[in-house]
């Protein structure tokens, strides 16, 4: 943690309201992040990042130095995408070719499809996509988020260890399940070249 978060922590647990701002401004793309690709939905996403946010308020004073804020902040976000209940049947997909790119991203599917990809081609990218949401989407809580959090956020295993408070050898089972049931479920999808 560096000197400035850690002070922005200091403050904001002495009840500074704006140095609270700050520490969620440093955090509330990946809680946001996390959230939506847990729950698929613009709106359960938002409940869900306000529900950490809420709670990491109300925890601060309890925050006491044992791990990175970072860490911390992550196993709530964890701990609220896991106990979420959803109301609504149909939740909106993410697609993979979502015209909004993140900072990070070099291109778009939106820039590849306007480079000369048949509608046929674009069809077949849409239903690829739709099913692997739906494949994740169908994984255990547990394997879903620890499949998010190493697959799409990029946290080591001993990251996702901490946040969901377990050991990493647990975060490896959740991992291997995972993928052994994305592969089951996509198994009609794969290409088998002879």
């Amino acid at each position: 943690m560096d000197k400035n978060e850690k002070e922005l922590l200091l403050n904001a647990k002495q009840g500074d309201h704006f140095a609270f701002e700050q520490l969620v401004q440093l955090y509330d793309r990946s809680v946001f992040s996390i959230a939506m690709r847990f729950v698929n939905d613009a709106d359960e996403a938002k409940d869900i990042y306000q529900e950490v946010f809420i709670r990491v308020f109300k925890g601060l004073k309890n925050f006491e130095f044992r791990s990175e804020f970072s860490t911390w902040i992550f196993r709530v976000t964890t701990n609220v995408c896991l106990t979420h209940k959803s109301n609504k049947k149909e939740q909106m997909r993410v697609s993979i070719y979502d015209d909004s790119t993140s900072e990070n991203d070099d291109f778009s599917f939106k820039e590849i499809m306007d480079e000369g990809i048949s509608p046929e081609e674009e069809t077949s990218f849409k239903n690829l996509g739709e099913l692997i949401d739906e494949a994740v989407d169908n994984l255990s809580e547990r394997q879903k988020i620890t499949f998010i959090l190493k697959h799409y956020e990029g946290y080591k295993i001993r990251e996702i260890a901490e946040m969901l408070n377990c050991k990493e050898g647990t975060v490896k089972k959740y991992l291997f399940d995972a993928i052994k049931n994305l592969k089951k479920k996509l198994k009609p999808l794969m290409v088998y070249q002879t």
